[in-house]
C-alpha cells in the first residue's frame, strides 16, 4: 500500500482540511512532532526526510476555486524529490503542461472542475496516460460536480468514462470524509476498481490507521491519501507498517 502524504495549500500555507470546508481550515501546527506553522515546504520535508515518504499529494485550494496558483511554493514541494501529485483545478491542456512544468510527476484533474470527458481525453493526449489521475470528488458519496451532464452519472458510469479517456490513475476522494478520521467507504472503492480494473486506484478522506489500510487494499487500492493519521506521533510506525507489513494484498 502506497501512503501519499498530503499537502492542502491555502493563501500560500499548508492547511489541516476538515471536511471539505474550505473557508473554515487552519495552518498545519506540527507533524510527526515537528512544528510546521503551516509552511509547505516544511512539511513536504517532514513527510519525505522524517517519514520517509516517496509521493506527496498537494491540492492547490484557491487554483481550485479559480484563483490564482501557488506556483513557489509547488516548486518547493517538488525540489524535496518526491513524486509528485497535483491538483490545482486543471481542465485544460496548457494548465496540466503548466503542472508537469513545476515538477508534477501526476497531474490531477478533478470532477469537481471538470468541463468535460472530451477534455480530459485532450489533457492525456497532451501529458500521456502515466501522467495524468482523475478524481473522482465525492461528498457523502455524491459526485461533486458543476456540469448538469455530469451530475447524474453514477459513480461506475464516472470511472469508466476516465478509463475511456486514458487516464492511468483514478483517485476516490470524498470531502466529507476529510480529516473525520471516520474510516473510508470501502464499496465506493470496490465499485471503482470494478469498474476500472486497471488504473492505480487511491482513496483519500477518512484514513485513520493500518486496519482502514488494510480493507482499502482488499478492495483492491493500491494507495491511499493520508494527512491526519501522519499528524499525530504515530505516524512514523504507521508509514513502516503499511509499507512492510500485511496491509500488502
Amino acid at each position: 500500500m502506497r501512503i501519499i502524504g498530503v499537502i492542502d495549500l491555502l493563501r500560500g500555507r499548508a492547511v489541516h482540511a476538515k471536511g471539505g470546508c474550505r473557508h473554515a481550515y487552519q495552518p498545519v501546527e506540527a507533524v510527526a512532532g515537528v512544528t510546521v506553522q503551516g509552511d509547505p515546504a516544511v512539511l513536504a520535508r517532514v513527510y519525505t526526510e522524517h517519514l520517509g515518504l516517496e509521493e506527496l499529494y498537494v491540492a492547490d485550494l484557491d487554483a481550485i476555486a479559480g484563483g490564482a496558483e501557488h506556483h513557489e511554493a509547488i516548486r518547493d514541494i517538488a525540489a524535496k524529490g518526491a513524486a509528485l501529485w497535483l491538483d490545482a483545478g486543471i481542465s485544460t491542456t496548457a494548465q496540466a503542461e503548466r503542472g508537469r512544468g513545476r515538477g508534477a510527476s501526476r497531474v490531477i484533474v478533478g470532477l469537481e472542475t471538470l468541463t468535460s470527458f472530451e477534455s480530459l481525453r485532450s489533457i492525456v493526449e497532451a501529458v500521456g496516460a502515466a501522467g495524468v489521475a482523475f478524481s473522482l470528488d465525492l461528498r457523502d458519496g455524491r459526485p461533486i460536480t458543476a456540469d448538469a451532464t455530469l451530475a447524474d452519472l453514477s459513480i461506475d458510469t464516472l470511472a469508466r468514462e476516465a478509463t475511456d479517456a486514458g487516464v492511468g490513475s483514478i483517485i476516490v476522494l470524498d470531502l466529507a470524509l476529510i480529516g473525520s478520521s471516520r474510516g473510508f467507504d470501502v464499496p465506493v472503492v470496490d465499485c471503482v476498481r470494478r469498474a476500472a480494473p486497471e488504473v492505480t486506484l487511491v482513496a483519500g478522506g477518512g484514513i485513520r490507521d493500518v486496519e482502514e489500510l488494510r480493507r482499502l487494499t482488499s478492495a483492491g487500492c493500491d494507495g491511499a491519501l493520508v494527512a491526519t493519521a501522519l499528524h499525530g506521533t504515530g505516524a512514523a510506525e504507521l508509514v513502516r507498517t503499511a509499507r512492510h507489513a500485511s496491509v500488502h494484498a
